[in-house]
């Protein structure tokens, strides 16, 4: 399997390949487009995904021919990921359907040469948020079936071997989503990815007993592509909660972090500090993010969805918060089922050496810097040791 992903991209030599999408030219030039919209509204959730739209869609490749933006191989090399792992499911919650989604997926694998990922061969289930394959979601949302293709081909990039799990909430209602996280843990998920938030508000303590009574499973939230701001359940003190980074190619060949401007971080206004946390950027409140890995779309993730979006479809670049979630619930499902009656997001505090501290970059109205820092909290994975319990 690994043969033919070696060979497939050292082909790439000859093709606009994720190399050049995380140029720092290519940075200077990107240009994105959120794919959900903002409804600034506690009871309504939004995705945190940006498609690059100065780079073509692409339907169909040609012999030879990489898509552009990442792959499994760049994720791997940048976190020092290992390739085989314990085969963990990961369940990813979203609004609406995506019809393609199987079809989409077996592309994607094919093109990187990772092993099939369907349902009937188990490897792939879709549910609604009550638990049956049917009926699904009877609502097309272009942008959240975007947002569906990501978080599946971004768990399969960080964890070929990974079951996936797709929960899909009848709406983006957050109350919908939610019942979608329960359901995930209902049908035995311990690592379940969330690419979605909502605006704060003073009631959202009352619903952190969807994570807070769910002790041994690791919750990984879109900490957002707001540039500084705020969002629930990132805010959680319960879950994990992921900002974003540049991911670039250095004159070396090796990868290079900073802190993407657009990831979402700060002090909540609502929620207690974590006992685990001791930064002094929020003393009394939750800082938010945890941990961080790439997003920005200049070094997004190379996507297969042929849902159109504003006419766009086939091979696309995309970024946002909304890529480094799943990415981090691979990440967790590679280390290893999580230590009974505990939460999984203060892991990282506890092995700080076991990652990348990024110390370059700003978002909002704080900056990377050694040690924490909201917009990439305590860095990004380097191996798995640091989403461990011990």
């Amino acid at each position: 399997m690994w043969v033919r992903l070696i060979k497939s991209l050292v082909a790439a030599a000859v093709v606009l390949a994720s190399v050049v999408a995380g140029s720092p030219a290519a940075q200077s030039r990107t240009s994105a487009q959120p794919v959900c919209v903002d409804t600034r509204a506690p009871d309504r959730a939004f995705c945190q995904s940006l498609v690059r739209t100065d780079v073509p869609a692409i339907r169909v490749l040609q012999p030879r021919q990489l898509p552009a933006g990442y792959g499994p191989q760049e994720i791997h090399s940048a976190y020092g990921l290992p390739y085989a792992g314990p085969g963990a499911t990961v369940a990813i919650t979203i609004a609406y359907h995506n019809p393609n989604l199987e079809s989409d997926l077996a592309v994607y694998r094919s093109q990187f040469g990772l092993a099939p990922c369907t349902k009937a061969n188990g490897c792939l289930r879709v549910v609604n948020q009550s638990g049956q394959p049917s009926p699904l979601p009877a609502t097309v949302d272009p942008g959240w079936a975007m947002e569906e293709a990501l978080d599946v081909d971004a768990v399969s990039a960080a964890c070929p071997q990974c079951r996936i799990l797709v929960v899909e909430a009848a709406s983006n209602l957050t109350s919908s989503l939610l019942a979608a996280v329960d359901q995930a843990v209902a049908q035995g998920a311990k690592f379940v990815a969330n690419s979605w938030g909502a605006s704060e508000y003073s009631g959202e303590g009352s619903l952190d007993f969807h994570f807070r009574n769910r002790p041994g499973v690791a919750f990984t939230f879109a900490s957002g592509d707001t540039g500084g701001q705020t969002l629930y359940p990132s805010a959680s003190p319960y879950v994990t909660s992921v900002g974003g980074t540049t991911l670039s190619r250095s004159s070396t060949g090796r990868f290079a972090e900073s802190a993407w401007s657009g990831s979402g971080n700060g002090c909540s206004a609502f929620e207690p500090k974590p006992l685990f946390q001791h930064d002094g950027f929020c003393p009394s409140k939750r800082t938010t993010a945890d941990v961080s890995a790439d997003a920005n779309p200049a070094t997004g993730l190379a996507v297969y969805d042929t849902v159109p979006f504003n006419g766009r479809s086939g091979w696309m670049i995309v970024g946002g918060t909304s890529l480094a979630a799943p990415l981090i619930a691979g990440m967790y499902a590679l280390a290893g089922t999580p230590a009974a009656g505990t939460y999984p997001n203060s892991y990282p505090y506890a092995h700080p050496q076991n990652f990348y501290d990024i110390v370059t970059g700003c978002a909002g109205t704080f900056c990377a810097g050694t040690g924490y820092d909201p917009p990439t909290g305590i860095g990004a994975p380097r191996g798995l040791l640091g989403l461990r319990a011990s």
